[in-house]
């Protein structure tokens, strides 16, 4: 059955599964007065008590959407939802219990949005770590691997029948410009041999680039109403720098303040992934700054190996096996 998606007609540059479709790019700076009014949609943000994933559901929620806040630490999340209430006293806003380093977590959080919501316009998979000392998730995995991208492809597996029956549903997947120094070796997917924290990261951003544009592929091959895209919010100000150098991260952030901008403006580019119309299935949307670490939303090429379809496949795979969920695209139109 196909479904008309205005997404995937859409004017801007993008790369679906490997391909070139021409689009036309805004000439002015995409900015939050862009964003559509949301309206009786829903929104879900992984990690959105604090940095981008927070900014993003300030804005989403200013714009009259419901915003499910999924966070790790409910305490954290409600201390979030108040400040919210705060600047937005007519907010809709809910929490969910997230821990994308456990499966168990991951599952029960699927089960807790089920019963809440009966459907989902939007799920960006925001949270992550980055340059995290060596570790492993509640399951065995790398901690960069596991929480970024196992993490995510399991909660957006077992999730998404919630958004393929809503017309315009997008999946948003986050990565970075570290993807370009990314690998992925199949042999060592939890670093047993020689671990690094910049190399795990990368990997780990590479991952969910590769899972955004496969995700795609299958979505556009279901002719789903549901439309994956990936983005970045450059170098943005927030507490995933944590483990990084102090010189780069400090109170000033150093050295690193010309090359970094605050957490809304990072936000942008992941809004606009999210709502923008004319942003199409298999889109990369980021910052169009010097390499890619400022300035305000636009749509990027990914690296060569991020479009490798059979890399795609294989990590697709992989992860299946590795998590134990296995997608189902059935369709139904609301």
């Amino acid at each position: 059955m196909s479904v008309p998606i205005l997404q995937r007609q859409a004017a801007a540059t993008v790369r679906r599964a490997g391909k070139e479709v021409p689009v036309r790019e805004r000439a002015t700076r995409w900015t939050a007065a862009d964003v559509p009014n949301e309206q009786g949609r829903t929104v879900v943000i992984t990690g959105a008590n604090t940095g981008v994933g927070f900014e993003t559901a300030k804005v989403l929620a200013a714009r009259g959407a419901t915003v499910v806040l999924a966070s790790r630490d409910p305490e954290r999340a409600g201390r979030a939802v108040q400040r919210l209430e705060a600047d937005l006293p007519a907010a809709r806003l809910d929490t969910i219990t997230l821990d994308l380093a456990s499966l168990a977590s991951v599952r029960s959080a699927a089960a807790e949005l089920r019963s809440r919501h009966a459907r989902v316009d939007v799920l960006i998979n925001n949270a992550g770590v980055m340059w995290a000392p060596k570790g492993r998730t509640a399951d065995g995995f790398e901690t960069h691997f596991g929480t970024n991208h196992l993490g995510h492809f399991a909660f957006t597996g077992l999730v998404l029948d919630l958004l393929l029956p809503v017309s315009g549903s997008r999946v948003v997947m986050l990565s970075s410009p570290a993807h370009r120094r990314g690998s992925i070796d199949f042999d060592d997917l939890s670093y047993d041999r020689r671990f690094r924290r910049a190399a795990a990261y990368a990997r780990s951003k590479l991952a969910n680039l590769l899972f955004a544009q496969m995700l795609e592929t299958k979505l556009e091959q279901a002719h789903a109403a549901t439309i994956a895209v990936a983005a970045h919010p450059g170098g943005a100000r927030t507490e995933l720098n944590r483990h990084m150098p102090v010189w780069f991260r400090g109170q000033s952030w150093g050295l690193a303040r010309p090359i970094t901008h605050p957490s809304e403006i990072g936000a942008l580019s992941v809004v606009r992934a999210a709502v923008d119309p004319a942003i199409a299935g298999g889109s990369y949307v980021g910052p169009d700054g010097w390499q890619e670490f400022t300035g305000y939303p636009v749509v990027l090429r990914p690296s060569e190996r991020a479009r490798d379809p059979e890399l795609q496949r294989r990590l697709w795979q992989e992860s299946e096996r590795l998590t134990g969920v296995s997608y189902q695209f059935s369709i139904a139109t609301v």
